[in-house]
């Protein structure tokens, strides 16, 4: 289509407007890439790059949870879910109109239960692009909104540079761990039990009449960085 580089940006960057989305970013997807479920061949190959977009978890909504999710919150995820799907389809579309290959990831949809995977991990991809980092909480933490993010993903050959990892890290921030009912979360993000979570996770949406598997505490707690120098800040 000869569009280059700065066109191709510019008009990612009016429909990430358009679909009022908060961050967009590219990664090299690289290994990444190749975890993909339920999608065969080398993708890798297929789809070296990864557009993420990320949308803002209202705070007001956040404000209204005090020991787990609760209807409003559960409402809330599920649009934004949509927003996320609505506005990774439009990318994924415009790129197929340039004569590129795209295949949009489903904001949250669960491929393994086991594990509780989906077809990527939308968080990585999002590291990888350097929208944010992860947290003691297992989450994306982003500069600028902490974890209180929801990500999609689209996964294409077209020939954009991709951003790179921050250097950075939720410093000595730790709000997240008082705030996990299930004591999940500890001192290092590699030390995060998904065993526990993902039970707590299940209690609550037998007790709070919710059908999904959703918290929402450690995200209300992580609200992004602190002026005095203690909570999660960037240091790229």
């Amino acid at each position: 289509m000869g569009l280059n580089q700065l066109s191709i940006s510019s008009r990612l960057e009016e429909i990430r407007r358009e679909s009022s989305l908060d961050l967009l970013g590219v990664a090299d997807a690289g290994r990444a890439a190749q975890d993909c479920l339920e999608l065969t061949g080398p993708i890798s190959e297929r789809f070296p790059r990864a557009i993420v977009v990320a949308v803002r978890v209202s705070p007001g909504v956040l404000g209204t949870l005090v020991d787990g999710p609760n209807l409003l919150y559960l409402h809330h995820y599920r649009h934004l879910n949509f927003q996320l799907d609505r506005g990774a389809l439009r990318i994924a579309q415009e790129i197929e109109r340039m004569g590129h290959a795209a295949v949009p990831i489903a904001a949250s949809q669960v491929v393994d239960w086991t594990a509780m995977r989906g077809h990527v991990s939308h968080k990585e991809m999002a590291g990888l692009a350097g929208l944010g980092w992860r947290g003691r909480n297992n989450l994306l933490v982003t500069g600028q909104f902490g974890a209180q993010v929801r990500l999609a993903s689209v996964l294409t050959d077209l020939p954009l540079e991709p951003g790179a990892p921050l250097s950075a890290g939720c410093q000595g921030c730790q709000r997240c761990l008082a705030a996990c009912p299930a004591g999940a979360i500890r001192g290092e993000p590699e030390e995060f039990d998904h065993q526990l979570c993902y039970g707590q996770l299940k209690e609550f949406s037998k007790t709070r009449r919710i059908s999904q598997y959703i918290c929402g505490l450690c995200v209300k707690a992580c609200s992004g960085p602190l002026q005095d120098g203690a909570g999660p800040i960037s240091v790229s």
